[in-house]
Parts: C-alpha cells; sequence; structure tokens
C-alpha cells in the first residue's frame, strides 16, 4: 500500500501550494468529496521509484469554537491525521513561530503521530539561527522547503519516507500474474458495497474465509466462483461480527484509493436512486488514472421507475463518458438480481489488462491503420508511425515507434486505441498507446 502523508498548518502558511507542488498539477488525481470531505483534497505524488498519497488540509484551529466554521476544519484536520501514516507539519519561516502553532505541536504530540517539521517560505534563508525558534515546538529537525519554488521539497519527501521505513522500488517490477483476480469493490456510501458483498459470500459455490490483512485496518476476502480465485480488497472498513460481514459508518477516503491501487479489477458501484453523482465522477477519475480495469454496476435497479432508469443511463454517458470500454450492469443487490453477470464482466476486464500483445501482431495493425488513415502533418513533417510493441500491462501499454511523432494528436491516438482494442477485445480496461521518437543521429553534430 502506498504511504500516506498528511499536510498540516494553521491557515496561509502554503500548504495548498506545497500539495500541488507534490502532485506537479492540479488533475492528478485529485478528489474533492463534496459535503463528506470538504475540506480535504487527496492526490498522489513521486519520489524517484517511491509513490505516496498525499492529503491537503484546512487551517488547523485544535482550540475553536463549538459551532465556528474552525471546529468543522479541525475536525476534517483531524480525520487526515488518523488517516496519514506521516504528518508534514507546516509552519511559516517569515511569519515565525505563533500560539496557534504550540497548539497544533501539542495535538501532534497527544495523537504521537510521526511528524516531519517543515518551515515554508525559506527561500534566502541560509542561516538555521533564523529557523531557531521552531524547535520550541519539541518536534526534532526542522527542514526549511520553498513551496513556490520548489527549493528543499524534496529533501521533506524524503526525511518523511525515510522515517516510515518506505523502501525504493523496482521501476521495472512487473505485477506477478499468480491467477487470482483482486477485486475491489468501490463507490459513496449507502450505495450497498456492503449488501454486495454480503450477498456474494451468502451464493452456494462460493468459498470464502479471513485472511488478516498485512495492511493497516485492511481486509481481504479471498473465495473461489467456477473455478477461478478471487481476492476482495477491502474499501468498506468491513469487519468480521459472527458470521455477517457489517460496514463500518465511517468512510475512509484514502482506504478507497489504496483500495483501488491494490487492485487488478474495480467494480464501481453507482446508486441507480441518485444518479452519477460528482464523488463517483472523483472515484471514477482515479480509477482510469491508476489504470485499473473497471466493471460499472448500477445497484438498487428495482427501486426506480422507467423515467429514473432512463435518467441513470444518459447521467453515466454524460458524466462518465472516459468509462466508454467498461461493460455496465443494472442490478439490485439486496434482491441478489443481476449479480450472476457481472462475475463474467469482471474476469473478462482482467483477462483484458493482462492480455499479451505480440510485436508482429501489433505492428501490422499499426500499418493497417495508417495505411486507412495517415496521422495529420505537423509543421514541415507528417509523422511517421514504423513499428509498435507491448509495453506493459494491468494497464495494457502499447509503445509506437518512429518519427516526429511528437506532432501525433490526441485525436489520432484514439483513434489507433480504438483498432487495437478491437482487434485484441479490450473490453473493461484502459488502454494506453505512447509515442516514442527515434532520435535524430545528426542532431548534436555540428553543421
Amino acid at each position: 500500500m502506498k504511504p500516506v502523508l498528511a499536510l498540516v498548518g494553521r491557515p496561509n502558511v502554503g500548504k495548498s501550494t506545497l500539495f500541488n507542488r507534490l502532485t506537479k498539477s492540479r488533475d492528478a488525481i485529485v478528489a474533492d468529496y463534496a459535503g463528506l470531505t470538504r475540506d480535504r483534497h487527496y492526490g498522489q505524488g513521486r519520489l524517484g521509484n517511491r509513490e505516496y498519497i498525499v492529503i491537503d488540509t484546512g487551517g488547523f484551529e485544535p482550540e475553536a469554537g463549538e459551532g465556528s466554521i474552525f471546529r468543522e476544519m479541525a475536525k476534517q484536520t483531524r480525520q487526515a491525521i488518523a488517516e496519514a501514516d506521516a504528518v508534514i507539519f507546516v509552519v511559516d519561516a517569515r511569519g515565525g513561530l505563533s500560539g496557534q502553532d504550540h497548539d497544533i505541536a501539542k495535538e501532534l504530540r497527544r495523537l504521537g503521530k510521526t511528524c516531519v517539521l517543515v518551515a515554508n517560505k525559506a527561500e534566502g534563508m541560509t542561516e538555521g539561527a533564523q529557523l531557531a525558534e521552531f524547535y520550541e515546538l519539541g518536534l526534532g529537525e526542522v527542514v526549511p522547503v520553498s513551496a513556490a519554488h520548489g527549493q528543499g521539497v524534496r529533501s521533506m519527501v524524503e526525511a518523511a519516507l525515510d522515517t516510515l521505513g518506505v523502501p525504493e522500488e523496482d521501476d521495472d517490477a512487473e505485477r506477478v500474474d499468480d491467477g487470482v483476480i483482486r477485486l475491489a469493490v468501490a463507490g459513496r456510501p449507502n450505495v450497498g458495497k456492503s449488501t454486495l458483498i454480503n450477498a456474494w459470500l451468502g451464493e452456494e459455490r462460493l468459498v470464502a474465509y479471513d485472511l488478516p490483512g498485512t495492511t493497516r485496518d485492511a481486509i481481504s476476502v479471498p473465495f473461489e466462483r467456477d473455478g477461478k480465485k478471487f481476492e476482495l480488497i477491502d474499501t468498506a472498513g468491513l469487519r468480521r461480527k459472527g458470521k455477517v460481514f457489517e460496514a463500518i459508518e465511517k468512510f475512509s477516503v484514502v482506504k478507497t484509493l489504496q483500495a483501488i491501487e491494490s487492485a487488478n479489477v474495480v467494480l464501481l458501484l453507482l446508486d441507480a436512486t441518485q444518479g452519477v453523482t460528482d464523488q463517483d465522477a472523483h472515484i471514477a477519475g482515479f480509477i482510469l488514472d491508476a489504470g485499473r480495469a473497471v466493471v460499472l454496476a448500477v445497484n438498487k435497479w428495482d427501486a426506480v421507475d422507467a423515467y429514473q432508469r432512463e435518467m441513470v443511463q444518459r447521467s453515466i454517458e454524460t458524466r462518465l463518458p472516459f468509462l466508454k470500454f467498461a461493460e455496465i450492469h443494472f442490478i439490485s443487490a439486496k434482491k441478489r438480481q443481476g449479480l450472476a453477470p457481472l462475475w463474467k464482466s469482471i474476469a473478462k476486464a482482467y483477462a483484458a489488462a493482462m492480455r499479451k500483445m505480440p510485436t508482429p501482431q501489433l505492428t501490422r495493425l499499426l500499418l493497417e491503420a495508417v495505411q486507412f488513415q495517415q496521422p495529420k502533418r505537423s509543421g514541415m513533417y507528417r509523422p511517421k508511425l514504423r513499428y509498435a510493441h507491448q509495453g506493459g500491462m494491468n494497464p495494457p501499454v502499447i509503445v509506437v515507434h518512429g518519427n516526429s511523432l511528437e506532432g501525433v494528436t490526441d485525436t489520432y491516438k484514439r483513434y489507433l486505441e480504438g483498432r487495437f482494442r478491437k482487434a485484441f477485445d479490450l473490453v473493461g480496461t484502459p488502454l494506453r498507446v505512447e509515442m516514442k521518437s527515434a532520435r535524430n543521429p545528426y542532431a548534436d553534430k555540428d553543421s
């Protein structure tokens, strides 16, 4: 599981600027769950081969009075701290130490979380004496950074990950295909995830047992169906109570993000009575960015009339157009209706995600596609696509080689994607087509 880092500090110390620096883009898997997590933003960061999840929080005032907006913000921040493996406590190097910083430090010491103290806006402060006052907080070394300019940010992340003992990962390591389909059931609270899981575990020919989670607060449930092995990855905080699995009321976004990352296939569960919400779209976007195979299931289909059903289908088309490759099922977990076809789609999506595509066949398909429709000319040159090979699985990656490929448009890439999808029956999985131009051997030579 990816480690989780929470950015905490009083208002206006630069937490959001630092968050954007760590995620490198506002579009980099940022999920703002309206209402439920109004003041927490989730994103993904990467340092070398080490990846992590980062949470941005609102200004933290531990002693905020009852009924104030700051009280609600403090509640959100405490939730972020609870979800995090380590806290990055951000203070203002130019504004100096404040009483509020002391209050936050006291709260962090009370919670006993791993903490890295960071002094932001420290550009130009080369003397340690300028940061000496922050040692009063009793949280160890002070790491000077400038979120606006990127100075010291790498050292800050290294300090946090090293404190957690996160090792360097092999960038070329492939996901091991052991034949077990790792399935995560994702969705908003109260869409029926636990009801669906209970229905699955109660079916005939279904062997299920507890497997203690090797990761923090996670539970996985291995089981077999029709000779295929599955491993259900918990996104709802499932706990065993007698012979029934029950869901904890509290919804953890981090657990959902981590479960999606750990899965081969994600079943995204929607609520027919509410249609596609912003939260659904955020989760779907994360699934796509994570490159996971996906199956859509619309639950509570028995509870809506014909008009509502039509509106739900339209909302899927308009709000989730980027998941057109995914198969859709309309089910009722409570009445156990429409559940059997889900398994076929899950197995099909997994098979597509792990599909092996021979280089000769890919190259032949590429040349046929170019012959049928050439890419548009870019400047003085027309991109020349010469051959293709597979660059990875789960999700499948196709690398196209040639000349002047930086001029290939997104529209043409989608055209190629469609041709490859049809040829290899890539249903239920994202497909990434990457362009790699040949190096000009005369580029570095003097004319």
